[in-house]
């Protein structure tokens, strides 16, 4: 082929413009060059179809460009309003909290005040009460009074006794309550008078303790310990005593003159030394009747303790007495009167003495309630109640 020019866009002139560089000879007619020109008919269609798709890609491509552009218009439109609502959001968050600050100030100075005011509220409530019972003491009667003040004596009485366990302080305050009545001489307060004066005979002839003058034969009785004779120590007896006085029987003698006078001296020594003699022989054999056995084997050095722990029994029933502990007084009594009975000697004076100490004592130590002035105090009650 003789067409070997660069493919160019077709067009009327270009198409003009190839004719008038073709050479004559070749433009020609003949027969062998008839079907070149079919051949260039044919081949035009597919460049049109060409051509329309370029341009439709060109289209889509403009298209799809202007809507990235519209999306993306859209896309910083949204963030714009997304920022601007964060930073009213930020805003009013920041007054939100700047609020809340003062409400919560607020709130703290209310609180303040409300305290402040229930104070004053709580003082004058007590001014209040202040001066109610003022002017209900300014308008009492003189008996109201007189009841008012016996009832508490009464009550603190009863409270003192119950601490020391003495009636004592019940009983005065009740001798002093009939005495202000008697003085004050009502007829209508009669029947307080005859309930105190009942309450004080039973107050009264309730036995109590006296915890000084136990604890003071208790003493005494420690003081004897160490005085008191042990079985398993025999006593010395004193012989010449009784041998200096002389017996019933020769005082009442008649005394012969006609003897000589060195004959009748004689004869009241040689009974002296005979007395004597004869004492100290029964002195040499004793017979004891022993009812616990161990009190015989008792050692010398274990003498000692034994005193010595009788004495702390005694001590420890004493202080159980001034606490008032009575059961716990009651057995060391118990034990201090087992352990006289066991180791000593019972045919001591000394150990009698102690004995009876300690059972008296015994005896008196016993826990006694003081009883209540329950009718003193209904009779006081209707007396104020006006019945």
């Amino acid at each position: 082929m003789r067409c070997a020019r660069p493919w160019k866009p077709w067009s009327p002139a270009y198409n003009r413009f190839i004719v008038s560089d073709v050479p004559n000879e070749v433009i020609q007619p003949s027969s062998a060059a008839e079907p070149a020109p079919r051949a260039a008919a044919v081949t035009l269609p597919p460049q049109r179809w060409l051509w329309t798709g370029a341009a439709l890609l060109l289209l889509l491509t403009l298209m799809s460009l202007a809507m990235a552009w519209q999306a993306q218009q859209r896309v910083a439109s949204v963030q714009q309003e997304l920022v601007r609502r964060q930073q009213d959001s930020a805003g009013q968050s920041t007054e939100a909290r700047v609020l809340a600050k003062q409400a919560q100030d607020g709130m703290r100075e209310l609180a303040a005040k409300l305290a402040l005011v229930e104070a004053r509220v709580a003082e004058v409530a007590i001014q209040r009460g202040q001066l109610e019972e003022l002017i209900q003491s300014l308008s009492r009667s003189r008996d109201e009074n007189v009841l008012v003040d016996i009832d508490s004596a009464i009550r603190v009485a009863i409270q003192q006794s119950a601490i020391t366990g003495s009636p004592e302080p019940l009983v005065a305050v009740l001798k002093q309550s009939e005495e202000r009545l008697a003085r004050y001489n009502q007829p209508r307060l009669e029947g307080v008078r005859r309930a105190i004066a009942r309450d004080l005979d039973r107050v009264r002839a309730i036995g109590i303790a006296d915890l000084p003058s136990l604890s003071i034969k208790l003493d005494e009785a420690v003081r004897m310990v160490d005085e008191l004779p042990l079985l398993s120590v025999a006593e010395p007896r004193k012989a010449a005593s009784a041998v200096a006085a002389p017996k019933p029987s020769q005082r009442s003698t008649p005394v012969d003159t006609s003897e000589p006078a060195w004959l009748r001296s004689w004869n009241e020594g040689w009974s002296s030394a005979t007395e004597r003699v004869w004492s100290e022989i029964k002195s040499l054999v004793r017979v004891t009747r022993i009812e616990h056995p161990e009190a015989m084997l008792l050692a010398p050095d274990q003498a000692f303790f034994v005193r010595e722990n009788l004495k702390l029994r005694l001590l420890n029933a004493r202080l159980a007495l001034l606490s008032r502990q009575f059961d716990t007084a009651q057995g060391d009594l118990q034990v201090a009167q087992n352990t006289l009975d066991r180791y000593f000697d019972k045919g001591s004076r000394r150990l009698v003495l102690v004995t009876e100490l300690i059972r008296q004592v015994a005896s008196q130590a016993r826990q006694l309630g003081v009883p209540r002035p329950d009718d003193t105090l209904a009779a006081l009650a209707a007396a104020s109640a006006g019945r």
